[in-house]
């Protein structure tokens, strides 16, 4: 059996490292159960019996490999039990360090950034021990016979033992202590590294050691980013162009998790503008620049990330084909899918695109200064600037980014001198028609000013205007699009009188639209001017299809004036199961200008039945429970049926688009909201603009 002295010896031994066949040496001679685990560790932390000492092995960035094993959380502070052992020579020392007599103290040790240290200096640890000073960290497993897992760090004057409840307790210190020694260690290195190839070298062992460390924290990657970051700055005057390359090769594998620094990004932005046309923008940054897109949360605070984009995009841009790269890549940004799976990559794509033509006309407007020495180079600058609007234009043609990329385009982001040249507005155009074209009307509706009183895309291109250099082709689809679905209202139409001309000049044209709109201001006598009706009637008779939309409007007319005469019934009950199509005979039979109530309940009626229910001006109870009548109905109808006093929506697919339009039936009385996607606060509004609402029904709503 290993006496007192035999360990006696060991622990005081001038050697810092216990070897292997020093372990086997008392295990064969005396079958004592001292052992020395050794898990598997990263490469650059394993120690062999030859004598290599901690983080002699170097890995290249090429064969650096993920560690395959446990993971542990990387320890700031804990409390542990220590023991100090002394590696002096004398026999009271060897006596007072043996395993029978050694003295085990509780401490809150903290892993600072230089040294490990106690919160209370005191005892065993009363001097810190700088991470300078340690020769070796390594396990040793069942030194005692009480199961107690330990790690011994050696310093030149002795030892100092971490003892841990269990073995992953003792394996996650173990890490942690070689972690933060890796960090100082390679901190002192860089920082004093003042030839390139030495800084390369070095940055690319510390990168191979966070990737292959057992440690799972944020600062394993995001440590070596700050530091190279810091390291750009310092260094940025003699890093050479090939140092430059391998540095960014170095930094590829820790970027597939992690965004980089705002000085990293300097630093690719660099390279993307020196070297357009190297491999690495291709290889390395396009799955930097693809994370970035799909996870960034805000350009605002991260402004050189936004730079290193825009930066890349340019660089795409100057390989051969670039139009076709960039607009490619938007589209692999979007996936094969029919919905994008990244609800990030369009608002970023977007602030990249509005940032960068931005950029082009500041460019621009400096280089027109007398008091500049800036030469801009035209090509290359409306090189660029298509290259942008052509990006915008490739998402457009993704009707599930169309509606965020309408509402971002709405208030129209541009600075005043984008909007009046030539080429971009020309170039705009394609994206404009894909927006408006759309048949959603929450898409289309983007090319109206975002508020009222405020100019959108639809008067930027009114023919006439600076905006307009295709004879009105493009106002004319806006148009037709507008007055098809959710704008035949006589709200739109008023804000259409200022726009008259324009309007009269299509129907000459025959622009089928411009006709509609003509025929519905006249039909809801939007125009009060006699002269002003006269020209439009005549500029509708001055072609073969204004003649015949003209005739059958006169029909129509004559038709709601038979409609309206006084008599017919007060109250009308449609049966259950009628349709759209059935209340449209049922008014056309007759005269219906007594009716004041009208019950559609539980029939098939949807928004459409909302043209017929306006011609009767004498309305003032409307049951429509459960029916498919929606918002653009209700929008409707609140502008036309002002002597409206009961209305019933219980169970209708109405939300608050439809239902704030109510606030303008000021002698409503009684309104049923049951069952509805009523919100609280749409609730509340229609209250206080209610004066006269008296009953409100608001059952099994969110304002219930």
């Amino acid at each position: 059996m290993a006496t007192i002295e035999d360990v006696c010896e060991d622990s005081s031994s001038t050697d810092p490292f216990i070897t292997n066949e020093q372990i086997n040496g008392y295990l064969q001679d005396s079958g004592d159960e001292l052992t020395v685990e050794t898990p598997p560790l990263p490469a650059p932390f394993i120690r062999n019996d030859s004598g290599t000492s901690l983080n002699s092995l170097k890995l290249s960035s090429t064969s650096a490999r993920p560690f395959q094993g446990p993971r542990f959380k990387l320890i700031h502070e804990g409390d542990i039990q220590i023991c100090r052992l002394n590696h002096t020579r004398t026999i009271v020392s060897k006596i007072m360090n043996s395993k029978y007599l050694r003295r085990w103290e509780s401490h809150r040790i903290v892993l600072d950034r230089n040294e490990i240290r106690s919160c209370t200096a005191c005892g065993m640890m009363d001097n810190p021990i700088p991470y300078s000073s340690i020769e070796d960290v390594h396990i040793i497993s069942r030194w005692d016979a009480g199961q107690k897992f330990c790690i011994r760090i050696t310093v030149p004057d002795g030892s100092l033992l971490i003892q841990a409840h269990n073995s992953y307790i003792r394996d996650q210190w173990l890490h942690s202590i070689l972690w933060k020694k890796h960090m100082y260690k390679c901190e002192k290195l860089l920082k004093n590294a003042r030839r390139p190839e030495v800084l390369v070298k070095e940055i690319k062992n510390m990168i191979d050691v966070s990737l292959t460390t057992n440690i799972q924290d944020a600062s394993v990657y995001q440590f070596p980013l700050d530091l190279v970051s810091d390291l750009l700055q310092q260094n940025a005057d003699f890093i050479t162009r090939v140092a430059h390359e391998n540095i960014i090769v170095a930094l590829a594998p820790l970027l597939e998790n992690n965004h980089p620094t705002q000085e990293i990004c300097e630093f690719f932005s660099k390279h993307c503008k020196n070297s357009p046309r190297s491999s690495i923008v291709i290889e390395l940054f396009t799955p930097v620049v693809q994370r970035i897109l799909k996870h960034n949360t805000d350009f605002g605070k991260y402004p050189r990330m936004r730079g290193f984009v825009q930066e890349y995009i340019q660089a795409l841009n100057c390989q051969n084909g670039g139009y076709d790269v960039v607009q490619n890549f938007v589209r692999s940004m979007h996936s094969p899918a029919s919905a994008c799976p990244h609800p990030r990559v369009l608002p970023n794509l977007v602030a990249v695109c509005l940032a960068a033509i931005y950029s082009c006309f500041e460019e621009k407007k400096n280089a027109m200064l007398d008091n500049t020495n800036v030469v801009l180079d035209v090509q290359e600058w409306e090189n660029k600037l298509c290259c942008y609007i052509g990006m915008l234009d490739t998402m457009s043609t993704f009707s599930d980014w169309r509606l965020v990329l309408g509402s971002l385009l709405q208030p129209i982001p541009f600075p005043n001198d984008a909007l009046a040249h030539e080429l971009f507005t020309s170039k705009m155009k394609n994206v404009l028609k894909n927006i408006a074209s759309d048949e959603k009307c929450d898409v289309h509706q983007t090319i109206l000013g975002i508020r009222e009183g405020k100019e959108g895309w639809f008067h930027l291109y009114l023919p006439g205007t600076i905006g307009c250099d295709d004879e009105g082709e493009l106002w004319g689809i806006m148009l037709k699009t507008l007055i098809r679905c959710c704008c035949k209202r006589k709200k739109f139409l008023t804000e259409l009188n200022k726009m008259i001309g324009p309007v009269m000049l299509l129907a000459l044209r025959e622009n089928e639209a411009a006709m509609e709109v003509l025929c519905a201001m006249l039909e809801l006598e939007v125009v009060e001017n006699e002269d002003l009706k006269l020209q439009m009637v005549t500029t509708l008779q001055s072609t073969c299809k204004g003649k015949r939309m003209y005739a059958q409007l006169c029909e129509r007319q004559i038709a709601l004036r038979e409609l309206q005469q006084k008599g017919g019934p007060k109250k009308l009950t449609l049966p259950s199961k009628s349709t759209d199509s059935d209340l449209a005979k049922m008014l056309s039979s007759g005269s219906f200008g007594n009716l004041e109530c009208l019950s559609l309940a539980f029939t098939h009626v949807t928004s459409a039945c909302a043209n017929d229910l306006i011609k009767l001006p004498s309305l003032r109870y409307l049951n429509l429970w459960s029916t498919q009548f929606g918002d653009n109905g209700l929008q409707l109808i609140s502008e036309y049926l002002q002597k409206l006093q009961v209305l019933n929506l219980c169970e209708t697919p109405v939300t608050d688009k439809g239902l704030t339009c109510l606030s303008t039936l000021k002698n409503l009385r009684k309104l049923n909201l049951n069952s509805t996607s009523l919100s609280k606060l749409t609730f509340e509004g229609l209250v206080e603009k209610l004066p006269a609402l008296q009953e409100c029904d608001v059952r099994y709503t969110d304002a219930w």
